[in-house]
């Protein structure tokens, strides 16, 4: 049997372990952030603790046999619930995976210093941080920008707002991150607007375009992606910037 002094530890050690991956959840803004994450690894280290130590006095007598692993393996699966609290659908666009996935491995990590695993865990911690905060920026860089598209359209003066553009695309409007309206100097009864969108495949993209050259007031879409001009029929009159 563990110490009062040793069993503190282990849950103080849970408790700061559990604070380093909340903290860069909730630097993120995400709803499962410091203290969520600091009681999930806390609870989870109390649990196994108690699994591995509180039936001791009932060790030795006839027919009882304790499994320490069994409670362990409840706390795994049964985390699952408060990991599916963190993922969002906005749309067609699903958040929180990553924050369900740090609140998963917390309980590990309070698992592992529940069972006096300090070295694991504080391993493990130091890798899990490693992944949330030092591989995004590797990911928005050589990943990411490769799903961001634009398109510059020219329409008539106030035929596509913003309300409008969200209308038009439903769901997929989830995805549109910059929309800037300007007067055009060619045409001054016209707009030309500039739409940004991220996490766009090939696909994805092209029925969007589909879209908006359909568009009430839409008189030509150009793909800065593709390096083309189309008019709303789809056919090309305007080379791009090449940008």
């Amino acid at each position: 049997m563990l110490s009062n002094v040793e069993l503190v530890l282990r849950l103080i050690l849970a408790a700061i372990l559990g604070s380093v991956i909340g903290f860069e959840r909730e630097r993120q803004a995400w709803a499962a952030g410091l203290r969520t994450h600091m009681l999930v690894c806390v609870s989870s280290a109390l649990v196994m603790i108690v699994s591995a130590f509180g039936f001791a006095d009932v060790l030795g007598r006839p027919d009882v046999v304790l499994d320490p692993s069994r409670i362990a393996a409840q706390v795994v699966s049964g985390i699952g619930f408060l990991g599916a609290g963190a993922i969002l659908l906005r749309g067609e666009v699903i958040r929180g995976l990553t924050t369900a996935a740090s609140v998963w491995s917390v309980a590990a990590i309070g698992l592992a210093v529940g069972a006096g695993l300090n070295t694991a865990a504080i391993a493990a911690t130091i890798i899990i941080l490693v992944i949330l905060a030092g591989i995004k920026p590797i990911e928005r860089r050589y990943i990411s920008v490769r799903l961001r598209r634009r398109v510059s359209l020219r329409v008539d003066r106030g035929a596509l707002t913003l309300g409008a553009l969200r209308t038009i695309l439903g769901h997929a409007s989830e995805r549109v991150k910059q929309f800037i309206v300007q007067q055009s100097e060619e045409e001054p009864e016209c707009d030309d607007i500039t739409i940004g969108f991220s996490r766009v495949s090939a696909n994805e993209f092209e029925s969007l375009c589909r879209q908006l050259r359909n568009a009430p007031g839409v008189r030509a879409l150009r793909d800065e992606t593709e390096n083309g001009l189309s008019d709303g029929n789809g056919q090309d009159d305007v080379r791009a910037d090449g940008r």
